[in-house]
């Protein structure tokens, strides 16, 4: 990951849903009617600029992962050191030991947690007392809506309704050829040099 950011680059990152988008839309225009530069190179500007912004977001996605893996081993280690260290005070008659910066070690007592699972053995002896539940089969329900017969069966006992939601248009980046970072960062470089 690169530490300088481009300017188009500090202009996405920039954007959010609470504020106005017009100064970032003003300045991707400037960049595609710049006919001082060829067009392929003002589409390696967006497109690179874009694909910085992508890469910072898979690093960061990349680092938490290994930072929830680095919590969960770090968690598990410090609750077998407690253990352990439990157990030597236990074996030496420890109870607490007080300290100069810390008040005191403790020794807690051990707990015991019950937890109670319940597997129905006879599924159909329990339903014949009378312990059953019903509810309506959504995805049936659906599929006979879309019949004839079930539209008519189920038409006064079901309301549909129906949601367009929108998708605004996106840019797709297409790369040729996989990009060498330093022939991309001497591009953006040129580019950001001559605006």
């Amino acid at each position: 990951m690169k530490l300088v950011n481009y300017q188009l680059q500090t202009q996405i990152e920039s954007l959010s849903s609470e504020k106005s988008t017009e100064f970032f839309a003003d300045y991707i225009r400037t960049i595609i009617e710049d006919n001082s530069k060829p067009y392929h190179q003002r589409a390696d500007y967006v497109g690179l600029s874009l694909n910085e912004l992508k890469s910072k977001i898979d690093f960061l996605a990349q680092d938490i992962q290994e930072l929830q893996q680095l919590k969960k081993k770090l968690t598990s280690a410090l609750d077998i050191a407690k253990e352990v260290t439990a157990s030597v005070f236990e074996d030496n008659g420890v109870d607490r030991i007080d300290g100069n910066i810390i008040s005191s070690l403790t020794l807690t007592k051990p707990s015991v947690k019950t937890k109670t699972s319940l597997v129905v053995t006879d599924a159909k002896a329990v339903m014949r007392l009378g312990y059953i539940k019903y509810e309506p089969d959504i995805e049936e329900i659906t599929l006979a809506m879309k019949t004839v017969n079930g539209f008519k069966e189920l038409d006064a006992f079901v309301s549909v309704s129906s949601e367009d939601i929108i998708t605004p248009a996106k840019i797709k980046i297409n790369t040729k050829r996989s990009a060498i970072n330093t022939q991309a960062d001497e591009l953006l470089n040129l580019v950001e040099a001559a605006a």
